[in-house]
């Protein structure tokens, strides 16, 4: 949960883990660690209520529900958890899918998120709304059914105005956006590792 922000600091700073400190191990595959990146996936939420609307509700509860199944895995079997990768192959193996599941879903939102404020980012004119219909039409829409895409509709057309989302973010321009590139930055590279791998065969039940 992010803490307030202080005058010269970032609405980043209160995170608990950003995005660019969850640790990749190169050496291993890029396997990343499981406690970590669920930390940082619980940081996401507080972004869905900084939108100001109850429409963001739903998203929220959904990837809260994503990152439990993982977690509820992890403690099932922490020696298998150290890391994502490990914990889907292992669970695949007792031929459970739950958590496995759980991190497709929630690589996909985390993915909504990250293609939505990169959008944004590249181009500063635009709204989020339209930054966010972008992103959902690549990421999510193609997999949810005709009764949830209405919900993600509403939640889409009641982002706030960028430059409204960008003041709680933090009184500097110049340091928001620096935060705001580092963390964005950071979570697409683990996304992109995350989609790399659950394409694999041995990730598919």
């Amino acid at each position: 949960m992010a803490s307030p922000m202080g005058i010269e600091g970032t609405w980043f700073d209160g995170l608990r883990r950003k995005w660019q400190n969850v640790p990749i191990d190169a050496s291993r595959d890029n396997a990343i660690a499981t406690s970590e990146f669920l930390e940082a996936a619980e940081s996401v939420t507080p972004l869905c209520d900084l939108m100001g609307s109850v429409a963001f509700v739903p998203v929220r509860q959904d990837m809260l529900g994503n990152i439990k199944k993982i977690r509820d895995r992890q403690l099932a079997a922490p020696a298998d958890s150290e890391n994502l990768q490990t914990l889907v192959i292992s669970e695949l193996k007792i031929k459970k899918h739950t958590a496995t599941e759980g991190l497709l879903w929630l690589t996909r939102g985390l993915d909504f998120f990250a293609q939505a404020l990169r959008h944004n980012i590249s181009n500063p004119t635009e709204e989020l709304s339209t930054s966010y219909r972008h992103a959902y039409a690549g990421t999510l829409r193609p997999h949810h059914s005709f009764m949830v895409k209405p919900i993600f509709a509403a939640a889409m057309s009641a982002t706030p105005y960028r430059k409204d989302l960008h003041a709680k973010l933090g009184n500097d321009p110049v340091k928001v956006d620096e935060a705001l590139e580092a963390w964005v930055s950071g979570l697409e590279e683990r996304v992109s590792i995350i989609k790399q791998f659950l394409g694999r065969k041995e990730a598919k039940w």
